[in-house]
């Protein structure tokens, strides 16, 4: 019995020696999460909880920011090594001269709803009346924040027509929103269904929740969530962008493969939160939203860049090579290897 102990203690001791090792050699990977619990960057969340990062020999730690501009910030700063935020971003960056490059798309369009906070339903009917009002976007120079200023803009008004105030996008932005602490705000799921849960008769101004008014907004599928980071990381890091590119198509194809009810229930709790029923909506209504297998489409790519050239002069002077803001081979490579 005492061999069959110290035999049993010993294999014990190498599978976690073995355990051990095989943690130590996964190459770690920093990822900003421009607001976690936001439905728009689920695929770069549910890869960690399917282990997916793992299975692609990563080690890698998601760190949940407010906005995609602070997710941004912690690259640009050396904290992170990748942002999962908006590829709108690298459009901006390229008209100040630094070199930014998203490597897989995982949201044909960006899920954008200017939404009327439910104390000015009575006073506010269109992006017009947003003049001189406090708009709540995630984070200020925030992807949301870009969006506001180009309705504005449409709309014939000054890119800075309204106050902007940054509120989140989770809980912060609904409170914010109820306790009528901006007049409306650019929101996404699933915080948008929250409050339409709660407020039968809330107003949404412009929506970019589906396929259909992404086009009649943008003429055009306009990318949204993506993976990216500096130009050269990438060139320094070829393994460890294939890796994640890999971890990513794998998790949209486990996506599109599953139910709303399967995906939920993979999904961290704190992400999820206590109306499980709400989330779910959310969730059902988002899904056409995932990209089916990572990639840019250049015209989608245009598209951004048309957007930002009306409402950021900056950006329409730019002379802006688009090719050098993203690339389809990670995941064309990922693609062919599953």
């Amino acid at each position: 019995m005492k061999s069959l102990l110290r035999i049993t203690g010993t294999i014990f001791a190498l599978l976690l020696l073995t355990s051990f090792a095989s943690a130590q050699s996964r190459p770690k990977v920093t990822i900003a999460v421009g607001g976690g619990a936001c439905l728009c960057y689920l695929p770069t969340m549910l890869a960690k909880a399917l282990g997916e990062y793992e299975k692609a020999g990563l080690d890698v730690e998601t760190v949940d920011l407010k906005g995609g501009s602070q997710a941004l910030a912690a690259v640009m700063g050396g904290s992170a090594d990748v942002v999962s935020g908006y590829y709108d971003h690298c459009v901006n960056l390229a008209a100040k001269g630094q070199e930014l490059k998203a490597f897989i798309v995982y949201d044909r369009y960006p899920g954008f709803a200017l939404v009327v906070s439910p104390k000015q339903t009575a006073n506010i009917h269109s992006v017009k009346e947003l003049a001189g009002k406090k708009v709540g976007v995630s984070a200020p120079g925030s992807s949301t924040d870009f969006f506001l200023k180009y309705q504005l803009t449409k709309a014939g008004l000054a890119a800075d027509a309204a106050s902007v105030i940054g509120v989140g996008l989770g809980p912060t932005a609904v409170a914010a929103m109820e306790q009528g602490t901006v007049d409306a705000a650019v929101m996404l799921d699933p915080s948008v269904t929250v409050l339409q849960g709660k407020f039968k008769d809330l107003k949404i101004i412009s929506d970019t929740r589906t396929t259909k008014d992404t086009l009649s907004l943008f003429g055009g599928e306009y990318p949204g969530g993506a993976l990216y980071t500096k130009a050269d990381w990438i060139e320094k890091h070829p393994k460890e962008t294939q890796a994640l590119a890999n971890a990513i198509v794998a998790t949209l194809k486990w996506i599109h493969s599953h139910t709303a009810e399967e995906i939920m229930a993979k999904m961290p709790e704190n992400l999820v939160g206590a109306d499980k029923a709400l989330y779910l909506a959310a969730l059902k209504n988002t899904l056409p939203m995932y990209s089916e297998n990572g990639k840019m489409d250049p015209k989608g790519a245009k598209a951004v860049l048309d957007v930002f050239s009306l409402s950021v002069p900056e950006i329409a002077k730019a002379n802006i090579d688009l090719s050098k803001t993203y690339t389809n081979a990670f995941v064309e490579k990922a693609g062919a290897s599953q």
